[in-house]
């Protein structure tokens, strides 16, 4: 699917969709039961390629490899936590493609799979030309991360695992602690530095926008969840 057509929606069981950048193309793909989503970076002038949660269905994961760059190359696999459905297919994708693998350094040791780069909030990964920050957002678990892609005039482009979703924070099993916490970090590591242009991939479901959800963030914090 062309960018001109890119809604964020994504049907189980389908075709991946594409977001045409000028420096970088971005597929999402629904896999697995818990419908999650799955992402891939494509650097546009060298190739080199990001996939952000090898969540399932690793034969689907890897045509969508095959389709950034023609054949199996990726170079990183980010894991954005460690909980199961997001997981599930890492150690296939590592095995047949030789990526390296990133993750939250406080959850990399649930992670069923080696983590060959324990991140940190501020971190910086490159593939190509390219280079993401990590984000790192407490609370859904210890070690859960955003990707954040700076596009300049194309805009900020944030991968948030299940920390951000349309309407809420991620879950938290209301424990008051980590739902403050979460939000703490969603507030000041997201919405006080990134405009409301910036667009909002989610671990799980459609898309959103920053300006989209930032009116509602006081009701989050009054609900508590």
């Amino acid at each position: 699917m062309a960018d001109h057509e890119y809604t964020g929606h994504v049907e189980p069981g389908g075709e991946p969709v594409a977001r045409d950048l000028r420096d970088l193309e971005i597929r999402k793909l629904s896999v697995g039961s818990m419908d999650n989503n799955a992402y891939l970076l494509t650097c546009r002038s060298t190739g080199a390629q990001l996939l952000i949660d090898a969540a399932a269905e690793p034969d689907a994961l890897r045509r969508m490899v095959a389709a950034g760059t023609g054949h199996d190359r990726l170079d990183l696999i980010v894991t954005t936590h460690a909980h199961h459905d997001h997981v599930g297919a890492l150690e296939e994708m590592v095995a047949a493609t030789g990526a390296r693998t990133a993750a939250g350094a406080a959850d990399a040791e649930e992670i069923p799979a080696r983590t060959d780069l324990p991140l940190a909030h501020g971190d910086v990964l490159q593939f190509g030309e390219q280079s993401v920050e990590i984000l790192h957002l407490r609370g859904h678990t210890p070690g859960s991360v955003a990707v954040l892609w700076r596009g300049g005039d194309e805009g900020d482009h944030l991968f948030t695992g299940d920390s951000l979703f349309p309407g809420g924070v991620g879950n938290t099993d209301r424990d008051p602690q980590r739902f403050a916490q979460l939000l703490d970090d969603v507030e000041q590591r997201i919405f006080d530095r990134l405009g409301d242009d910036t667009w909002v991939y989610p671990g799980h479901g459609d898309d959103t926008t920053l300006g989209a959800e930032r009116p509602s963030l006081p009701a989050w914090r009054e609900r508590g969840w």
